[in-house]
């Protein structure tokens, strides 16, 4: 098969879909993988490293798709993407349709075979290529946190861990998955004092036994969030629904109630937002606004902002999945592996997922009637 990487051209977005040692595998399996010129450059990755393990350097990203019968990418197409795309191109990257129209639009016109990072699912139920940049933009919301809580950012002035003889910072995490797990352990491992809802009581029991009392554990509803949120400092929103828009659990009269200067995160902004006050997304560039008082931190693709390492985490995660499809090709490949087929989002035309139809009133066709 002949697989391609173009290069990322969403604002800030420095990852690559594909790495050296990745692209020697695919290599050596008998592919060929073409490359846009600097695509790994912010990551890292020299055009030279990739020609050194047998791909290809092509000039532009219309070079690219025009060659590939599979396009390897980190995040969805933007608009100047989208004539690139061909009928029955595979597409494999994060897609996050059910919060945008517009590019769900772009795949059902030009009938590609959307495959999406995060929807891709094993039959335990875990995301196997989300994982890895949930752990990433996990612990980067307190890292950043951190930083937001300071004077000069606007924040209030606080020490997350405090001192002797001061109060550390009060940490709510919305969510006990990976995000909020990883989002956890850093806070805590700061000092802070943290706070995890959930509405699993086996997530939280988990969570209780793992830091053995030195976090607080909640049922997550709206009476405790509202509470817990107005006494925080810094909140993480870290809840998801695979494939679905998150739900908004922060409303905006809980926002007015919390302190000014005090800062939040949500990293499911992506997906929509957890926060009712998430009335748009930032930048890297330009990464939070003020609302209320509040520090608004709403970055769609924050593990951009460590490239190398999320790169090289995401395609650990992601290089067996790629193999499979071009060893096997599309049809056969989801035909064989459950966790693929639950990551067709679009198929030559036909929407395939009922979460994003539901959050955007289409009709869809489930994937295991489409071929």
């Amino acid at each position: 098969m002949i697989i391609g990487v173009p290069k990322e051209v969403k604002a800030q977005e420095n990852r690559v879909g594909l790495t050296p040692p990745c692209v020697d595998a695919l290599v050596k399996a008998g592919h060929v993988v073409y490359v846009e010129k600097n695509a790994g450059w912010e990551t890292g990755f020299a055009d030279a490293d990739y020609e050194g393990v047998g791909g290809r350097i092509l000039p532009t990203g219309a070079d690219v798709y025009g060659a590939a019968d599979m396009i390897v990418k980190v995040k969805e197409p933007v608009a100047a993407e989208y004539e690139m795309l061909r009928e029955g191109q595979i597409l494999f990257a994060y897609l996050h349709l059910a919060p945008d129209k517009q590019v769900t639009d772009a795949l059902l016109k030009q009938k590609v075979i959307g495959l999406a990072y995060e929807t891709v699912q094993l039959p335990n139920q875990t995301l196997p290529l989300l994982s890895p940049m949930s752990e990433v933009a996990g612990r980067m919301s307190i890292q950043i946190g951190a930083r937001l809580l300071e004077k000069g950012c606007g924040g209030a002035g606080i020490l997350l861990g405090g001192v002797p003889g001061v109060e550390p910072a009060k940490v709510v995490v919305l969510g006990g998955g990976s995000v909020g797990h990883n989002a956890v352990k850093v806070a805590a491992g700061f000092g802070a004092q943290v706070t995890v809802l959930d509405v699993s009581g086996s997530r939280l029991a988990y969570l209780d036994d793992l830091y053995c009392g030195r976090i607080f554990t909640l049922m997550s509803n709206a009476y405790n969030i509202a509470k817990s949120v107005a006494d925080a400092d810094l909140v993480v929103g870290a809840v998801l629904i695979p494939g679905a828009k998150a739900p908004k659990l922060v409303t905006e009269d809980t926002v007015k109630t919390m302190r000014p200067g005090s800062v939040l995160i949500d990293v499911a902004i992506d997906q929509g937002g957890t926060i009712e006050t998430m009335d748009r997304t930032t930048t890297h560039e330009e990464p939070y606004y003020i609302k209320h008082g509040v520090l608004h931190y709403a970055v769609p693709n924050m593990p951009g902002a460590v490239p190398r390492t999320s790169s090289i985490a995401l395609t650990n995660a992601t290089l067996p999945y790629v193999c499979k499809l071009a060893n096997l090709g599309a049809e056969k490949a989801m035909k064989e592996d459950s966790a693929l087929l639950l990551g067709l989002n679009t198929y030559k035309g036909h929407l395939s997922i009922q979460q994003v139809a539901e959050a955007q009133g289409r009709g869809y066709t489930p994937a295991a009637e489409l071929f």
